[in-house]
């Protein structure tokens, strides 16, 4: 455990300090995707959203949006409200109160030149791997995952 006292930092130990590397880490990935949106003409949050749906195919549900992206359903709906207005997607009834966002015919056109270009570069960098190093990779993801999913719970 961290504690702080008067300012000062204690138990600055190993893992601390891999966990500022994974922290940056993670900060870096997202300035590399936030690059790749501004440069591909679009808002980190339409961006998301349209990634999310490409990762389906064409469709979504709305509440996969918002579970998938980290976005909050305000975010979503304001994103989606412009990218409706831009032709770019449709909202359908998908249920009783659940909704799907489906690509237009010009949002697989306009999906193709954007989010499908961040996909195929990530898989790009991900083939320059080993097939091992990247099952490794997400094992050790998916396990940070459920481990600090399991500390939030006990907040």
């Amino acid at each position: 455990m961290i504690s702080y006292e008067m300012g000062r930092e204690y138990s600055m130990n190993t893992e601390f300090h891999s966990l500022k590397r994974f922290n940056h880490l993670i900060g870096e990935l997202d300035a590399v995707y936030h690059e790749a949106s501004l440069k591909l003409g679009m808002s980190d949050s339409a961006s998301k959203i349209l990634y999310t749906i490409c990762n389906f195919g064409d469709s979504c549900l709305l509440t996969d949006v918002c579970h998938l992206t980290g976005l909050t359903k305000q975010t979503v709906h304001s994103a989606v409200h412009k990218l409706e207005q831009e032709g770019i997607v449709s909202l359908e009834a998908a249920g009783n109160k659940a909704k799907r966002l489906r690509l237009t015919e010009e949002g697989k056109r306009y999906a193709s030149q954007t989010a499908l270009r961040i996909l195929e570069a990530e898989n790009e960098a991900l083939l320059s791997w080993s097939r091992e190093d990247v099952e490794r990779y997400l094992e050790l993801t998916e396990q940070f995952l459920v481990s600090l999913r399991e500390k939030v719970k006990e907040f």
